[in-house]
């Protein structure tokens, strides 16, 4: 890609032999180096055949006592501060908002869903902030001789997981776009129909052919549509735009890879959050 680059710009030179061709080969170039080189790590997927059908046809990922098909994100094994409580995930909080210690770090579902409508409850301490995820790749990156896995909201969508009313996130964004259910830092959820802190709220999350809905307690408050000129709008005008993050904008950008398919997970924010129920329809 990069030689192929190169090649043109001399190409370009050569033949036009003036500066506006000097100045587009240097910008196509100094483009290229402004999204870092990664890697997408293709980790083994569980099978999806082990884990129980219910009546309506959903997977149930989750059966409120072991972690069977879980792990950390880019770990092979669960991270110690989630554990099963009365039934539920729970991540005991440390206190320390993304500092994602040793012991913690985001959790997901080892297997790649497409299509699909996950379904799940989850409630939150006073003050609390986590998120879900889906669509999800672990990428590394090169630094200094190290390899590191990058953040998981770089590749992946979030619907927020939050206490509208104790925590300051909710205040921040554009029109709530920040606050429970919504997709985070892009699209307000639309009516906020949030139950507070220490109730149980009920998710939905369907991805069908690029068309994504988030439900939150039986009403549906958000629509948007992957891989569009409107999606690319909504990066550029987030958090997650070209300019200030390049290679969070690449990857969600064409989210979900070649074969539009990630990871579920939830996310460590340093607060005590709970999840239960959890399955998944494949809709393919």
């Amino acid at each position: 890609m990069k030689k192929e680059i190169m090649m043109c710009a001399a190409v370009a030179l050569a033949s036009c032999g003036g500066q506006t061709a000097k100045k587009a080969a240097t910008a196509e170039v100094a483009e290229t180096k402004a999204t870092p080189e990664y890697t997408v790590v293709e980790n083994a997927q569980v099978d999806l055949a082990q884990f129980p059908q219910d009546k309506e046809g959903y997977y149930v990922i989750f059966d409120g006592k072991s972690f069977d098909g879980w792990r950390g994100y880019g770990k092979q094994n669960v991270p110690s501060r989630w554990t099963i409580d009365n039934g539920a995930i729970k991540f005991n909080g440390s206190g320390g908002g993304e500092a994602q210690t040793g012991e913690g770090g985001d959790l997901i579902f080892a297997k790649k869903f497409k299509n699909f409508e996950l379904q799940l409850e989850w409630k939150v301490s006073k003050g609390g902030n986590s998120g879900i995820f889906y669509l999800a790749q672990e990428v590394t990156t090169e630094k200094d001789g190290q390899t590191r896995y990058e953040p998981i909201y770089i590749s992946s969508p979030e619907y927020q997981v939050l206490d509208n009313a104790n925590h300051p996130d909710a205040q921040m964004g554009v029109d709530g776009n920040r606050q429970s259910a919504s997709l985070y830092d892009m699209i307000p959820a639309v009516p906020q129909n949030q139950n507070p802190y220490g109730e149980w709220n009920k998710t939905k999350i369907m991805v069908y052919k690029g068309t994504v809905v988030h439900g939150q307690n039986d009403k549906n408050v958000v629509e948007y549509h992957l891989w569009t000129p409107q999606w690319t709008d909504m990066l550029q005008a987030s958090k997650f735009s070209e300019e200030k993050w390049p290679l969070a904008f690449a990857l969600l950008n064409n989210c979900g890879g070649e074969n539009h398919e990630g990871y579920i997970g939830f996310q460590d924010h340093g607060d005590d959050v709970w999840f239960r129920n959890i399955r998944v329809k494949v809709l393919d």
